[in-house]
């Protein structure tokens, strides 16, 4: 499952919309909606987003959430470490190879790790 999937379903449950009518509202197949809520689907369209949005009511803070997980939530994920220290290239291989059978807690203190990364590349110098 994706993080945008998850949410896109957590948020319709929540407003008691099936799959099948937030999928005809959307113009989609029940099976292609339920497909990207599990992650077996690439990253939705821009405007796929914006009906997913409309459809279940959304708006400010809500609707910035969705665009941004919906970024983050491609279920195939390519990571390019082309110029960078061999140890990124190995990172990045054995991450590919070894996340299934990381934890949650385990995903969790490896995504603070990238934040406080994240944190430090943004101070001003």
């Amino acid at each position: 499952m994706t993080p945008f999937g998850r949410r896109v379903r957590e948020l319709r449950e929540k407003r008691g919309i099936t799959l099948a009518r937030m999928a005809a509202g959307l113009g989609v197949t029940p099976a292609y909606l339920s497909a990207l809520e599990h992650g077996k689907r690439g990253r939705p369209t821009f405007s796929l987003i914006q009906g997913v949005i409309h459809q279940l009511g959304v708006i400010w803070d809500e609707a910035d959430e969705l665009v941004r997980l919906a970024d983050l939530s491609h279920p195939r994920v390519t990571v390019d470490t082309a110029g960078l220290e061999a140890e990124a290239t190995l990172f990045a291989n054995r991450l590919a190879r070894e996340i299934a059978a990381l934890d949650l807690a385990d995903l969790r203190r490896l995504g603070a790790v990238l934040d406080e990364a994240a944190a430090r590349r943004d101070r001003p110098a």
